[in-house]
C-alpha cells in the first residue's frame, strides 16, 4: 500500500495543521489531479473556515517538499497530483478535463532513443496528450 500525502509530510517533517491535514487528506483521496479552486470546493465541504489562499500555500508547500507535482494547463490553471516514485503519462479530454495515467513501454523508449539521438541522456520525463473521447468510429 503506497503512502498517504499525510504520512509523506510527516516523513519528510512538514507540519501538519488541521487544516493541512484536511487538504491532505483530500488529496490523496482525489483520482482526477485538482486544480487550487476545484481542491478549495473540496475541503471547504469539509471545513468552511480553510480559506482558498490556505489551499494555494499548501500546495505550494507540499509542492516544494517532494510531495505533490504540479502540471501547468492552458489558461493559467494548474493541476496537482501526488509526486510518485513510479513514472506515468498523461491523456487528458479537453472537454470532460478527465485524466488517464499510462505507461507505454514504445513510448519510453522512443523517448530515450530522442534523446540518445540529440546527445543526451534521459534522467526524466513527462508527456501529456489531450484529446476529446471518440463517442464511436465514425468520428
Amino acid at each position: 500500500m503506497s503512502e498517504t500525502i499525510e504520512q509523506k509530510c510527516l516523513a519528510k517533517g512538514v507540519k501538519l495543521t488541521d487544516q493541512r491535514k484536511i487538504i491532505a487528506q483530500v488529496m490523496s483521496e482525489s483520482t482526477d489531479h485538482p486544480d487550487v479552486d476545484e481542491l478549495y470546493n473540496r475541503v471547504s465541504k469539509i471545513d468552511n473556515k480553510i480559506s482558498i489562499a490556505t489551499v494555494y500555500r499548501t500546495v505550494k508547500l507540499f509542492e516544494e517538499s517532494g510531495i505533490l507535482t504540479k502540471h501547468e494547463f492552458k489558461g493559467g490553471k494548474a493541476r496537482y497530483e501526488e509526486l510518485n516514485e513510479g513514472h506515468h503519462d498523461h491523456l487528458i479530454d479537453v472537454k470532460s478535463g478527465e485524466i488517464i495515467e499510462f505507461v507505454d513501454e514504445e513510448i519510453e523508449i522512443l523517448q530515450k532513443k530522442v534523446a540518445d539521438k540529440y546527445g543526451y541522456k534521459l534522467v526524466d520525463h513527462k508527456l501529456e496528450l489531450y484529446g476529446i473521447k471518440i463517442k464511436n468510429n465514425n468520428e
